[in-house]
């Protein structure tokens, strides 16, 4: 049984490896090393290896290409409504030639995963804005966090602007309103955070410049600028010094279990990078339940 795939503009110079991951499902490695050496994917008739660069117009043959279901994540891609499309097109903040800025809603995944839930990429690839390319996810927000998220037109935008994440050229402002009051006004957040993949244990040093904009002995409104870009980060690094953020459940301390808000206050306010000799920045406005709580806990934020 042979599967074959017609490399368009959008995966031209990809890696084979990658496409096949990209376009086919999450394969491991290994198998995808050991499908080229045996022939079992082929380029142009060709055997070539995990490196191979793809060209507009290559043809990719899938001879007996088989795989366990457990070595795939099979994603269930969310089928959108008009309503929900436009909803999320009425938060975009900026959309130019090669991307769109948006202030992303609480609640909405980034991606899809192995359960069909609703998520951006699946959404705007239905929006007519990206009707002649599709939408890529070129850095993370956590589903319950708020704010800019940048999603790019076409694969070379988005190499370019996951490398300038990836180099710390991206600069992000995030604001938060915390359990308790910061002792100190600003400083620096050095942690080693925990994390595990795959039950394998992962320590990650951690770094983030703070700015307590305004407090009172109940809780304090934060801002928070991100050095390195770890898993739960921010959420993590509060918690860590007793004053977690108002609204998450997964980090929070035991003292402040009953004081529950819905939202995750966790807002991602602000992003500034340079292409092209280009200065871009991007702001989003914050939530209404944002504003609520600043209101309720009697904190000012001089915007």
């Amino acid at each position: 049984m042979i599967k074959s795939f017609i490399v368009d503009k959008t995966f031209a110079s990809m890696r084979i490896d990658k496409y096949l991951r990209f376009n086919i499902g999450k394969f491991p490695q290994s198998l995808i090393e050991k499908s080229l050496r045996n022939g079992k994917v082929k380029v142009n008739n060709k055997k070539v290896k995990s490196n191979f660069k793809l060209n507009l117009g290559d043809k990719i043959d899938l001879h007996n290409f088989e795989f366990k279901e457990n070595l795939l994540e099979k994603k269930i891609k969310f089928k959108p409504s008009n309503k929900i499309i436009k909803e999320n097109e009425n938060l975009i903040i900026d959309n130019n030639e090669n991307f769109v800025v948006m202030n992303k809603s609480a609640g909405i995944s980034v991606q899809g995963g192995t359960k069909s839930k609703k998520n951006l990429i699946d959404i705007f690839s239905k929006s007519e804005i990206f009707q002649d390319t599709k939408p890529f996810s070129v850095h993370r927000l956590d589903k319950e966090t708020s704010g800019v998220f940048i999603i790019a037109k076409n694969r070379e935008t988005a190499q370019l602007l996951t490398s300038l994440f990836r180099m710390r050229k991206v600069h992000k402002t995030y604001l938060a309103i915390c359990h308790g009051e910061i002792e100190k006004n600003s400083g620096q957040f050095n942690d080693m955070l925990i994390r595990y993949d795959n039950g394998k244990k992962i320590i990650e040093e951690a770094k983030t410049t703070y700015k307590v904009l305004d407090k009172n002995s109940i809780c304090s409104l934060i801002e928070l600028k991100p050095i390195t870009g770890r898993k739960h980060q921010l959420r993590k690094q509060l918690y860590a010094i007793g004053n977690s953020i108002y609204g998450d459940s997964k980090y929070s301390n035991k003292f402040f279990k009953q004081s529950k808000n819905k939202n995750l206050m966790l807002h991602s306010y602000q992003i500034k990078f340079i292409i092209n000799d280009k200065k871009y920045t991007y702001r989003a406005s914050l939530p209404n339940y944002f504003n609520e709580l600043l209101k309720v806990k009697r904190l000012k934020f001089l915007n």
